[in-house]
């Protein structure tokens, strides 16, 4: 009994001391020295215009399908329908418009590292036969051609946990990030990013 009473007595305590007090009376608001002028105030004038990018000078590119780009059999292992498996699967990463002449590409395993492996191709010609994807990023350098660059990532396993995953970025020659993003592939499917070249 002594045991219950000391524990609420104790339970008081601490309660009463994190309670807060109410303000007090005192508190007076400032009234505004002319309350009839109301007008809003008047932006600041430093903010910078506002300026849109400049339209694309050809949009197509940044509207290319995925499945006409990924209907030759010979580049790219068809999907396969598995329910509930959406990495057995092509993923399109985007177009993207650059003047660079010079791009880099960074990729490192987005989740935890499990040994995943993949192979890079530009232009369907392979450029990095074996890379074990590590924490750290790693990459590689591309001289862009006027016009379409294709860059593929094919995933040569999962690892040790499905699927394939991988952070990416890529860059121009100032050091601007074109895109930066992950993929999830199933092993001997790729995942595409096309750069053109104006």
């Amino acid at each position: 009994m002594k045991r219950i009473l000391f524990l609420a007595i104790i339970m008081t305590v601490s309660i009463q001391g994190y309670a807060q007090k109410e303000v007090n009376s005192k508190y007076k608001p400032i009234n505004s020295k002319n309350p009839e002028l109301k007008e809003p105030l008047a932006p600041p004038t430093d903010t910078p215009p506002n300026t849109d990018p400049a339209p694309l000078k050809d949009e197509t590119v940044l509207k290319i399908n995925p499945d006409e780009l990924f209907k030759n059999n010979i580049l790219y292992k068809q999907e396969a329908n598995v329910e509930g498996i959406f990495y057995r699967r092509n993923e399109y990463l985007g177009g993207f418009v650059t003047n660079s002449s010079v791009s880099t590409v960074r990729y490192r395993d987005a989740a935890f590292v499990d040994g995943d492996k993949i192979r890079v191709y530009l232009n369907d010609k392979v450029i990095e036969k074996e890379v074990n994807l590590d924490g750290e990023f790693k990459g590689f350098k591309i001289t862009l051609v006027k016009g379409i660059n294709k860059i593929d990532f094919e995933a040569l396993n999962e690892g040790s946990a499905s699927p394939n995953t991988a952070e990416f970025q890529v860059f121009d020659d100032k050091g601007v990030v074109i895109e930066a993003s992950q993929w999830n592939v199933g092993t001997g499917y790729k995942a595409t990013i096309i750069l053109y070249k104006e």
